[in-house]
């Protein structure tokens, strides 16, 4: 990458020498202007000329070419200095503009660097503006986007913590479903089926024995009632053993 000159641009430099500051006036402000170590200052120009062969500033008007002229001054502060192209003794085309102040030198920006500057100030403002705004941008797929800001923290850090139920869904779950649901309605319709349904109660019943069945068991327990018993037998004697 080629290294670029301080010269190209030049509204972001100043020049001064101290040892002129204090007896800076109308009459020598063009003097201090053309040092050799100013950078604003073109060798080239007729001021340059005229001082090498010892004349006065009047003879700029008869001149063609770049100079330097005091175009306003507000002692013992500021003043200003024009660069201009003399094209005739009428005739001139501004080309910068340059301002003392206490004795440093400035070079005055153009309409065209002034807008660029407030231009890009503005977009730079707006583009922070923009990044601060999606620091603060939050997502979950189960709840969508929210805005998490600083001061909400520290609120929350100050409030009492407590236990919040969780809920089984959220509002953007559930419309996602109900919209879910009715895409498969429309694609998929029910039918509907006209079942006759009755209920049919079957109690079961054992059946009852006939009654000869009853009487003959009667008569069985009443003869073995009737029967008698066998007799009680005594119990055996006793006889004494033959020693």
């Amino acid at each position: 990458m080629a290294s670029v000159d301080f010269r190209d641009n030049l509204l972001g430099i100043s020049w001064v020498d101290s040892n002129w500051v204090p007896g800076l006036n109308p009459g020598n402000v063009l003097e201090y202007f053309s040092d050799r170590s100013n950078p604003f200052y073109d060798r080239t120009c007729n001021n340059e000329v005229v001082k090498m062969q010892r004349l006065t500033v009047d003879h700029l008007n008869q001149m063609v070419g770049v100079e330097y002229i005091l175009l306003h001054a507000q002692e013992p502060i500021l003043y200003i200095i024009r660069k201009q192209q003399r094209q005739s003794p009428t005739q001139v085309v501004p080309l910068a503009d340059y301002y003392i102040i206490a004795g440093v030198v400035y070079q005055a920006p153009d309409l065209g660097t002034v807008i660029s500057s407030r231009v890009l100030s503005a977009v730079h403002g707006i583009q922070s503006a923009f990044d601060e705004a999606m620091s603060y941008c939050r997502y979950h797929p189960s709840k969508g986007y929210w805005w998490h800001f600083k001061d909400h923290e520290e609120r929350e850090k100050a409030k009492p913590k407590t236990k919040k139920k969780e809920e089984p869904s959220s509002l953007f779950q559930r419309h996602r479903v109900d919209t879910l649901l009715l895409d498969l309605r429309s694609k998929f319709p029910p039918t509907f089926y006209q079942v006759l349904s009755a209920i049919v109660q079957f109690v079961k019943k054992e059946p009852e024995p006939p009654t000869e069945t009853v009487k003959q068991e009667e008569r069985e327990q009443a003869t073995k009632s009737s029967a008698p018993a066998p007799p009680n037998k005594p119990p055996p004697e006793k006889r004494a053993r033959l020693q």
